[in-house]
């Protein structure tokens, strides 16, 4: 059996066809890496989120607490107890 040889024409076809699939794969393994990097940011936000909201569903909890009350007024108002200073110290 004699086999034929394949012309310029056809392996030139075939180079192309080689040459395009290289670069659609690496098109895709680029775009498969911005997708990753987006999913790991996605799922930090989520997880920052729902720390978030613990946070507010333990102050919708505690907020009738006296302690917590009182935490609450010196942190974000500066307010004191009768009696009490504050001292504050600067560099």
């Amino acid at each position: 059996m004699k086999l034929k040889k394949a012309s310029l024409l056809t392996k030139l076809v075939v180079l192309a066809l080689l040459i395009a699939t290289a670069t659609g794969l690496l098109t895709m393994r680029s775009q498969l890496q911005a997708a990753q990097a987006d999913l790991a940011d996605a799922q930090k936000q989520v997880e920052e989120q729902k720390q978030v909201n613990a946070d507010l569903a333990d102050a919708v909890e505690n907020s009738g607490d006296p302690d917590r009350q009182a935490d609450l007024a010196r942190d974000k108002l500066g307010l004191v107890e009768p009696g009490e200073y504050v001292f504050r110290f600067t560099d």
